[in-house]
């Protein structure tokens, strides 16, 4: 009885550390935001029911689910030194499943990724080929380039949403605007955990903004994003139709700005992990807010459906 309890707990423990790696969490968010973005962003006038029962639409989002998962992997591979010193007790939990194992799920998951990316497309497929290859990159070598790491981790983030465009063949400017959005915030939130990291990075000799320009460099950097995020929020609430997400934009204005004297009086880690913290909300609302475009029409379909 000791010996198999003993067993169930060592099993669970790997598979805790296996989503540890592959980041679970965020994976299912990315999938919901991929959905949601198609119903009510990237394809607004096709049936709801035709986009649900689209088998290529799901062939993509779990290839993109698949592909990130996989990405996930080797950044933990090429950061596992840095990370020690960062998150020690999280990186311990991660490590208790063999390398071997991960390089499997690390090359099965690539593998399934392209091969749902060719059955829904030629053209699904290479961008999926790239994509595994920049994240490679980007983990190998590229995240230790002063700035061009920044902007490659951002653009990574985003781009499982340009195999939607690829595939539905929209690229209104709405869409731009939203995608420009997100690639700052998300550039926003890499700023702070190479603050937050920078003991690691120091370790290790990453070449982040904070390391390289010090810290009061890298605030007034942060400083400029929120500037800048401030345009396509205004262009989103004055020039395109978003519905109730408006309320949205206007919390997270107020968010970000209340973010800036925050920032200016952090001195130490569990501050900046609090910004951090601020910046995922966003993120994470951001995703749900995106029933608000249309929430009359969605309400209809409830009352529809009861």
């Amino acid at each position: 009885m000791t010996k198999n309890r003993s067993s169930t707990r060592i099993l669970t423990v790997k598979v805790l550390s296996l989503f540890s790696s592959v980041r679970l969490y965020n994976i299912g968010l990315i999938a919901i935001a991929q959905l949601f973005a198609t119903i009510f962003i990237i394809a607004p006038d096709t049936p709801v029911l035709e986009i649900l029962s689209d088998y290529r639409l799901w062939l993509i989002i779990i290839a993109s689910a698949a592909a990130i998962a996989g990405g996930y992997i080797i950044n933990n591979f090429y950061d596992r030194e840095k990370d020690l010193i960062n998150r020690p007790q999280k990186t311990l939990l991660e490590n208790q499943v063999k390398q071997s194992t991960l390089w499997t799920v690390y090359f099965t998951l690539n593998g399934a990724a392209f091969v749902m990316g060719m059955i829904v497309s030629w053209r699904a497929g290479l961008f999926y080929a790239l994509y595994i290859t920049a994240m490679w990159l980007y983990s190998h070598k590229i995240k230790k380039v002063l700035f061009v790491g920044n902007l490659m981790a951002a653009a990574l983030a985003v781009s499982p949403f340009f195999v939607l465009f690829m595939y539905y063949k929209n690229f209104y400017p709405v869409i731009l605007v939203h995608g420009l959005f997100l690639f700052l915030i998300i550039g926003m939130r890499e700023l702070i955990k190479d603050l937050e990291n920078l003991r690691g990075d120091l370790a290790q000799n990453y070449q982040t903004l904070p390391v390289v320009l010090g810290e009061r460099a890298s605030k007034k950097f942060y400083t400029v994003l929120t500037v800048i995020t401030i345009v396509p929020i205004a262009a989103l609430i004055l020039r395109f139709e978003t519905g109730y997400m408006n309320y949205y934009f206007a919390f997270i204005t107020g968010a970000l700005l209340v973010c800036l004297p925050l920032l200016w009086s952090s001195r130490r880690k569990r501050e900046y992990l609090l910004i951090h913290f601020i910046l995922k909300v966003i993120i994470v609302a951001g995703v749900f807010s995106i029933l608000l475009i249309d929430l009359p029409a969605i309400v209809n379909r409830i009352q529809t459906f009861l």
